[in-house]
């Protein structure tokens, strides 16, 4: 088990850019009434046939060749499961991957989320190359991150510019600063 689940997203969105994914949407969001946490990670990346989804959960498989174990994927999904929720990968060869984790919100080993905000900005500034869509709701707020938008506001500006990043920071800090999810 990681020890924050923002490690979690970070390892499952690196997963994708290996795929060759140039979209990631990833989505969180608290169902207080229902006592759960979702978090969803999709892409439009190579995707996998059957096969491949049951070996990617397999801790002694990986398709890193620098690496003998791929230990991602399993521990995600022992760590929803083992907090009374449920894994699921929907993939496609051609289509991309979908991963969804469900996790009993009040369940005693569930691990905190971690900083969601510097998860958000180390992914969107160390990929300025890839566009990401972040959702994360609580309580039926909503925050929206979509960075096809920010960039086609900054035109010719890089999204890792330092002014740019300074103002994500804010930004997206002011944005998560109320949803408990987020912390």
């Amino acid at each position: 088990m990681l020890a924050e689940l923002s490690m979690h997203i970070i390892d499952i969105v690196q997963n994708s850019i290996s795929a060759g994914a140039d979209l990631i949407k990833v989505k969180i969001h608290e169902l207080k009434d229902r006592d759960l946490l979702i978090i969803e990670v999709e892409d439009n990346g190579k995707g996998m046939d059957k096969d491949q989804i049951n070996r990617v959960q397999d801790p002694f498989y990986t398709t890193k060749s620098f690496k003998r174990v791929g230990l991602g994927i399993p521990l995600f999904k022992q760590t929803a499961e083992h907090c009374d929720g449920s894994f699921q990968i929907l993939s496609e060869p051609g289509k991309g991957t979908l991963i969804r984790a469900t996790f009993k919100k009040s369940h005693v080993d569930l691990p905190p989320m971690g900083n969601l905000r510097d998860t958000i900005l180390t992914l969107v500034v160390g990929e300025p190359n890839v566009d990401f869509v972040f959702e994360v709701e609580t309580d039926g707020v909503v925050f929206v991150l979509d960075t096809r938008e920010v960039k086609k506001e900054l035109q010719d500006v890089p999204i890792n510019h330092p002014e740019v990043v300074k103002f994500l920071r804010e930004y997206i800090g002011e944005n998560l600063k109320t949803m408990e999810v987020a912390s």
